[in-house]
C-alpha cells in the first residue's frame, strides 16, 4: 500500500501530464484552425497531430469544438489585457489623459504582443473572424471592462461623432489590425521580406488613429447614401 506521499506524488504525476496533453492540443489546434479553417478542421485530426489515438482527449478537457475555441481565446487574451492594464496605467500615471491615438496604440501593441510567442494565434483571431462573420464569441479576448472602458473615453474625445459611427469606427481598427498582425507574422513565418515590426506598427497605429478622428459624414437633403454594402 502507498503511503500518502506516494499518493500525492501519483497525483501530481497525472495532473502534470493532464497539462501537458491540455497544451499541446490547444496548440495544435490553434495551429491546425489557423491554417486549415475552423469548420473544416475535424476535432479527431487535431487529436491524432496531439499524438492522441481519439478525440476523447479534446472531449475529456474541452468538451467540444466551441469549448477548444473559447480556451485558446482564453490562454492568450491574459497576455493582451496584461499588456493594455500596463499601457493604461502608465498613461494615468504620466497624469495625461487618453487620446485617440493611446488608445488605438494600447489594442495595437496589445495584439502585437503575440508576436513573441511564435504561434498561431494571429492567424486563428483572422480566420475566426471571416468564418464567423464577426466577434461573436471573442468577448473573452478583450474584457467587457476593457471595452466600455476604451468606448467611454472615445465618446468624450470626440463628441461631435455619432456613437453609432465610432462604434464601426473602432470595429473597422480592430478588424484591420488582426488581419495586418496577422498578414506580416505568417510571411515572417515563411522567410518572405517585411518590414521592421516598429515601422509596421507605427504606421498602422498613425493610420487607425487618423481614420477614427477622421470628420463625420454630413449628408444634405440632396446628398445619396453611399449603397448598403451586399
Amino acid at each position: 500500500m502507498k503511503h500518502g506521499g506516494g499518493l500525492r506524488a501519483d497525483r501530481d504525476r497525472s495532473n502534470s501530464k493532464g497539462s501537458l496533453t491540455r497544451q499541446i492540443i490547444l496548440a495544435k489546434a490553434e495551429q491546425m484552425f489557423a491554417e486549415q479553417g475552423i469548420a473544416a478542421t475535424p476535432l479527431r485530426d487535431i487529436a491524432l497531430a496531439a499524438g492522441q489515438k481519439n478525440n476523447v482527449a479534446i472531449q475529456y478537457h474541452f468538451g467540444d469544438r466551441e469549448g477548444l475555441l473559447r480556451a485558446i481565446i482564453s490562454y492568450h487574451a491574459a497576455t493582451s489585457e496584461k499588456v493594455r492594464a500596463e499601457m493604461m496605467a502608465d498613461l494615468l500615471i504620466r497624469g495625461r489623459p487618453p487620446q485617440v491615438h493611446d488608445l488605438v496604440r494600447t489594442f495595437v501593441v496589445s495584439l502585437a504582443r503575440h508576436f513573441d510567442e511564435g504561434g498561431y494565434y494571429l492567424a486563428f483571431l483572422a480566420r475566426y473572424i471571416v468564418e464567423r462573420g464577426g466577434y461573436s464569441g471573442l468577448e473573452g479576448s478583450v474584457s467587457a471592462s476593457t471595452i466600455t472602458s476604451f468606448m467611454s473615453i472615445l465618446y468624450q474625445l470626440l463628441p461631435d461623432h455619432e456613437k453609432a459611427a465610432l462604434d464601426e469606427r473602432w470595429m473597422i481598427m480592430m478588424t484591420t489590425t488582426v488581419h495586418t498582425l496577422s498578414r506580416y507574422q505568417m510571411a515572417a513565418r515563411n522567410g518572405r521580406k517585411t518590414a521592421p515590426t516598429h515601422e509596421l506598427l507605427e504606421n498602422l497605429i498613425n493610420f487607425m488613429a487618423a481614420g477614427i478622428e477622421s470628420a463625420p459624414q454630413q449628408y444634405t437633403a440632396n446628398d445619396t447614401p453611399p449603397p448598403t454594402p451586399g
